[in-house]
């Protein structure tokens, strides 16, 4: 496959990220919650879990911060319960944009969303108006300077496990698989030792489109930072090629 798997990006967004670990824990934190409500606190009986202790673990939340998120979750009846909404809408130039969020309240979500993409001169569009641009895969990217396994060797264990795809960049492998494997194939690698920079289930776009104007590029970054400031949104994905 062509190479447009953003390591660097992914580099940028956790350099940026641990400025903010409290805001990412906390969304990471509601997703857990999430988690534990529809399969239990056990991660070896809830697979959903299991892969967002991965994501957690990758962000560098620590284990005892994880540990009492799975118990608040699991010993608060009370706790708060979270709605799972999806926005989709467009950017400058048309650049396509899915906003997905957790949240107990959504009228201020709907109007922090809308407010983000109005301030970056985009507009929030219907259901579906987008989303076609996109495939929804798991996607597992690794860090070539923290592997030392070869290449083949890697790209044979993400196969034999079930991965669609296997990509080789300048500074990263990309793995991609269907949803449905996604945990087999993530798992699979965490038993080999192999450490992953970004493993989640994503929005992988089929085209990708450039922005050069400075006030196009400004927009932009206007929506994404204001999406980014929101503890509603969990993930903001998007075709623009950075």
């Amino acid at each position: 496959m062509s190479g447009h798997s953003k390591f660097a990006n992914i580099k940028h967004r956790k350099e940026k990220n641990d400025s903010t670990k409290g805001k990412i824990f906390t969304k990471l934190g509601r997703e857990i919650a999430v988690a534990v409500k529809e399969g239990g606190a056990d991660p070896n009986a809830n697979s959903r879990l299991k892969d967002i202790i991965a994501k957690a673990k990758a962000n560098n939340m620590p284990n005892d911060t994880i540990d009492r998120s799975i118990k608040k979750a699991a010993g608060d009846a009370n706790a708060v319960n979270y709605e799972t909404v999806t926005y989709e809408g467009y950017g400058p130039n048309g650049i396509a944009i899915i906003v997905e969020a957790l949240t107990d309240n959504k009228n201020r979500t709907a109007a922090n969303v809308r407010n983000a993409f109005t301030k970056g001169y985009g507009n929030v569009g219907s259901q579906g108006c987008v989303s076609f641009m996109f495939d929804r895969k798991g996607q597992i990217i690794i860090d070539k300077e923290e592997c030392e396994m070869k290449a083949d060797d890697l790209m044979m264990i993400a196969l034999d496990a079930g991965a669609e795809d296997f990509a080789e960049e300048e500074d990263s492998f990309e793995i991609l698989t269907d949803p449905d494997d996604f945990s087999a194939v993530r798992e699979s690698l965490e038993k080999a030792g192999i450490p992953m920079a970004q493993a989640d289930v994503s929005m992988i776009p089929q085209t990708w489109v450039e922005l050069k104007g400075d006030q196009d590029l400004k927009n932009m970054q206007r929506i994404l930072d204001l999406l980014d400031e929101d503890d509603d949104v969990q993930e903001v994905y998007h075709n623009w090629d950075e």
